[in-house]
């Protein structure tokens, strides 16, 4: 890339417009044109903004030559043929999770990726989030010791969520909790088990075609002794929301908070000492951003805070700066982001291959392997 700045458009102004003033802020980047069906949000979110190029059709949007990128932050069964789409005009893409529904379309994106020599990433939040950064920084720094086990929760009511959610099976939007697991260990799921349990009303099992309440699942980690436990449930389950992530080693284990703003907890090891559990205050890392962009890893900052997605989520974690970083500078510096496709795919794939597990029992099912042949980093 030159010395220009990356040219974004923004797809999708929902949860997409929280992103828009970290890229303005971004010293290698900026948002030049948006894009949703509704003309009069299209126009409001425009006009906050400042931005002139304002498009209501997709295909617009890639047929625009100044336009470098796009930021997908579409509704789910728009991400595959969206990023498809965008790769073969010749723009990178920045995905909202999941990758895709299906092991073909995550297989294409794969394939287009290698074709053409764009960058793809899948927006992660989680392994941007501070509690993520915090572990990786133990880990590599050797505190936590060997780690033993991993594992994550996702329970999430979607009543009053828009519609389309009904249609979704929740193991199919599970990168929320394997990615941490696979993340923090650089790791690649070789394969999965999964159970159902519990059941769904009568309307989401017919529309979702799952009728379990809660998917379980365990992930068999390539090239390591370890597994990590993982689930999800999207409806018809009494739990606050929760998006967890715990890790026991040898040395330090890490259990994520059971009520939500009250402080997570570590555990040392006895020896030397008895064990004593400390609840803990997760630093933040917005050092490690661009000084324009770091104020973003509060939630405070960020234009309006109102999407559900986003207040649930306590602000992600402080993760969109992050996420907004790593892409800018993969595009500009020519390598690839992470998670670049392969990853993405292995992470999305997990959740596919549970489904279908727990549709037969909990029965072992392998990865693809084209999901399996990413050189991972973090």
């Amino acid at each position: 890339m030159t010395d220009t700045k990356l040219k974004m458009a923004m797809v999708g102004l929902g949860f997409g417009s929280e992103f828009i003033p970290i890229y303005q802020a971004h010293p290698d980047a900026d948002v030049i044109a948006i894009c949703r069906r509704n003309e009069t949000e299209l126009n409001k979110t425009g006009d906050e903004f400042g931005i002139d190029k304002r498009y209501r059709d997709y295909d617009e949007v890639l047929a625009d030559p100044e336009i470098d990128c796009v930021h997908l932050n579409s509704p789910i069964g728009d991400h595959a043929w969206m990023s498809l789409r965008a790769l073969d005009a010749g723009k990178h893409v920045m995905c909202t999770v999941p990758m895709a529904t299906t092991i073909d379309e995550c297989r294409q994106i794969v394939e287009k990726v290698q074709e053409t020599g764009l960058k793809y990433m899948m927006a992660e939040t989680v392994v941007y989030s501070r509690e993520f950064l915090y572990l990786k920084q133990l880990y590599e720094a050797g505190d936590l010791g060997e780690i033993q086990h991993l594992a994550a929760s996702h329970p999430q009511d979607m009543d009053g969520w828009p519609d389309y959610w009904k249609d979704m099976v929740p193991m199919h939007y599970a990168t929320h909790v394997v990615s941490p697991c696979l993340g923090l260990v650089n790791g690649l799921a070789e394969s999965v088990s999964c159970f159902g349990s519990g059941a769904v009303r009568e309307e989401i099992a017919r529309r979702s075609g799952n009728r379990f309440a809660v998917q379980s699942c365990h992930i068999k980690i390539a090239d390591s002794d370890l597994v990590a436990h993982v689930w999800r449930a999207l409806y018809d389950v009494a739990r606050q929301y929760r998006e967890s992530f715990d890790v026991y080693g040898t040395k330090k284990s890490f259990e994520w908070t059971l009520i939500e703003d009250e402080p997570h907890v570590m555990h040392v090891a006895k020896r030397p000492e008895p064990e004593i559990p400390e609840k803990i205050v997760v630093p933040d890392f917005a050092p490690l951003l661009p000084e324009p962009i770091r104020r973003f890893t509060m939630p405070q900052e960020i234009h309006d805070t109102d999407h559900l997605s986003f207040v649930q989520g306590g602000g992600h974690g402080g993760s969109h700066p992050h996420l907004v970083h790593e892409f800018v500078s993969a595009v500009r510096e020519d390598r690839d982001p992470w998670p670049n496709a392969q990853t993405s795919a292995n992470w999305t794939c997990v959740g596919i291959c549970a489904h279908e597990s727990s549709l037969q029992g909990g029965k072992i099912i392998e990865l693809p392997e084209f999901t399996r042949q990413a050189a991972v980093s973090a």
